[in-house]
């Protein structure tokens, strides 16, 4: 069996459910207030904050473990292992919040690899410990093992990325669907006011929904799939959050601006796809952006 299929036998099996569970509500209940959960999830930055971090102690061990093999260089190795532990430690803040808010799959296999990380973590703490100590030889074993237990943890991370979609934007894929030309969604007095209605748009091989929001003579309107996990957003609902009026998505809060698609509260940290809106006759014509063409 290869890998992958290794992988996704984890991300099937229940066996640690009960574990995972009581972890992932005290991470959740230990990342408060909502802005903190917010700025580790990336909401501010519109991409997840996680994989931005990661780039800190991945590129440092890695340098370090280059810098090792050249005895003159071996005290900058140091120096970089040091940068790589004090870069773990946020961005595994981040990667816990967006495990706690993840789907199951991908919360069996964030455990996994997070139990990985943290062993390689332990492993580089002990390589400064060794080096402090005058055991350069140790040091370099301990770093050369934690790159390599590194190395295997960013196989599941990745696994989790692409295989499982933790991280991308659901809305994007169901957008994708649409067919590019414009789309009647029905006459505009047939649309609740304030509230989102569900409307379907013509796609490509099968209808995909879309959640249409009147307020007054506007509409918005949005691919139905929530960003984060694919919530249906024409079950959601409108509301002021953080002075802007918001489609909030009935699964997991992820709120989105009315006027640009963008989260203004996560856990979403991908903007909301948008459609193009106009007028003809009193019937609301919507339209796939043009990104997407």
């Amino acid at each position: 069996m290869s890998l992958m299929g290794i992988l996704d036998r984890v991300g099937d099996s229940p066996a640690f459910d009960k574990v995972i569970e009581p972890v992932r509500r005290a991470v959740q209940g230990a990342l408060r207030p909502q802005a903190v959960n917010d700025f580790l999830h990336g909401t501010w930055l519109g991409h997840p904050l996680h994989p931005v971090l990661v780039h800190v102690p991945v590129g440092s061990w890695v340098s370090a473990g280059l810098l090792d093999l050249i005895p003159p260089l071996r005290p900058a190795a140091t120096v970089l292992i040091g940068a790589g532990v004090a870069g773990a430690v946020p961005a595994s803040l981040a990667g816990a919040a967006d495990w706690a808010e993840a789907d199951i799959g991908v919360r069996r296999l964030g455990a996994l690899h997070a139990a990985a990380n943290t062993a390689a973590l332990g492993l580089y703490v002990g390589s400064l410990m060794a080096r402090g100590r005058g055991r350069g030889s140790l040091g370099r074993v301990l770093a050369y093992a934690g790159l390599g237990v590194a190395g295997g943890s960013a196989a599941i991370g990745g696994h989790m990325s692409y295989a499982q979609s933790a991280g991308v934007s659901h809305s994007a894929s169901a957008a994708r669907a649409l067919i590019p030309e414009w789309i009647d969604l029905g006459p505009l007095d047939d649309l609740p006011e304030g509230r989102p209605a569900l409307r379907t748009g013509r796609g490509r091989s099968a209808a995909v929904p879309v959640a249409a929001v009147r307020r007054g003579a506007r509409v918005d309107v949005f691919v139905a799939a929530c960003s984060h996990l694919a919530g249906p957003l024409d079950e959601g609902t409108v509301e002021d959050v953080r002075g802007a009026q918001c489609l909030v998505c009935p699964r997991h809060g992820s709120a989105f601006d009315l006027g640009t698609g963008q989260p203004r509260r996560g856990p979403s940290a991908n903007a909301q796809e948008k459609l193009e809106v106009r007028m003809e006759a009193g019937r609301v014509m919507a339209r796939l952006a043009g990104r997407h063409g």
